[in-house]
């Protein structure tokens, strides 16, 4: 297949309700901007979604927590590497590749071709910059008072007690998540990303938000995912990621359902107006935004997961 040619930028929304859509590894908090008063999502959050959904459905992942990459000694990229070695011995013997090529590597897994990746390995140094990148921060469009909940686990919080301990985190009532990234076709060209590889990570970014099942991610529903595609692939339009704004007659830390506010997107109906944008691909199973969708304009393009 042949890499990916188009430059665009990638908006999509989420919600979350009474959930944690993004816990500091540190704190065990709530990413939170105290100042604005809303969530934080990082990117890495996002990629995970998107990793652990296309590892569940086959792929080949570099970056992922897995047994067989875990035997030995080795650990972090050497033990990916060697994971790999052994997985594609034979295409590497049919290429007539050296054993150490990490390029060839690296590049058969699909999360390297979309946010790139390193291998440190010895005769085989591979750093492939990722043509998918996401915010490293994404703010959420609603503000948020954030809950104190409380849960008492059955384990116990010491081995001379028998009972188990209290627990206290910080939960969202209700967030609009908005994540903003970005595809460029010039990176594409080294880690060898096909339009194939983006329209399977759509779905996995869709589907992983809708079907998470752990504590903190179980209540989160997809809304709308948006393609902003460039006609040249030096084109920029600014401000992409304050297309889209709401209207309601509820404070934003009120907001307890989609149905609390009314989303605008007039500001994407001007942008799509310029000569810079080929076109809008979109996709989502929410009727009340699919029917403004749909009549945007021409532009407007609806995406097929299936």
């Amino acid at each position: 297949m042949s890499t990916l040619q188009e430059k665009s930028e990638i908006i999509f929304l989420y919600e979350s309700k009474f959930s944690m859509p993004n816990g500091d590894p540190f704190t065990g908090e709530q990413r939170y901007d105290e100042e604005t008063k809303k969530v934080l999502v990082s990117d890495v959050r996002i990629k995970r979604f998107i990793r652990d959904y296309l590892h569940n459905m086959g792929e080949t992942i570099y970056v992922i927590n897995d047994k067989e990459q875990a035997e030995g000694k080795e650990s972090g990229s050497a033990a990916r590497v060697k994971s790999l070695r052994k997985k594609f011995e034979e295409e590497l013997k049919a290429a007539g590749l050296k054993k150490n090529d990490g390029l060839f590597l690296l590049t058969n897994c699909i999360d390297v071709r979309l946010f790139g990746g390193i291998s440190t390995e010895k005769d085989a140094a591979v750093n492939i910059t990722g043509p998918v990148q996401f915010a490293l921060l994404n703010s959420s469009l609603n503000a948020v008072d954030l809950r104190m909940h409380q849960n008492t686990s059955v384990f116990s919080s010491d081995v001379t007690k028998s009972g188990g301990a209290i627990g206290t985190t910080s939960v969202v009532p209700y967030s609009l998540n908005q994540i903003h990234g970005w595809i460029n076709p010039f990176a594409a060209e080294a880690s060898g990303l096909t339009n194939n590889d983006v329209d399977k990570m759509f779905k996995a970014l869709w589907l992983s938000i809708n079907n998470a099942n752990t504590r903190s991610k179980s209540n989160q529903s997809s809304l709308l995912l948006l393609q902003l595609v460039y006609n040249n692939n030096t084109d920029k339009v600014y401000g992409t990621d304050k297309l889209i704004s709401f209207t309601s007659e509820k404070r934003d830390e009120q907001f307890r359902d989609i149905s609390d506010l009314e989303l605008n997107f007039e500001a994407i109906r001007a942008v799509a107006q310029s000569e810079k944008i080929k076109e809008v691909r979109y996709y989502t199973e929410y009727p009340k935004i699919k029917d403004k969708i749909a009549i945007l304009g021409e532009k407007f393009k609806e995406l097929n997961f299936d």
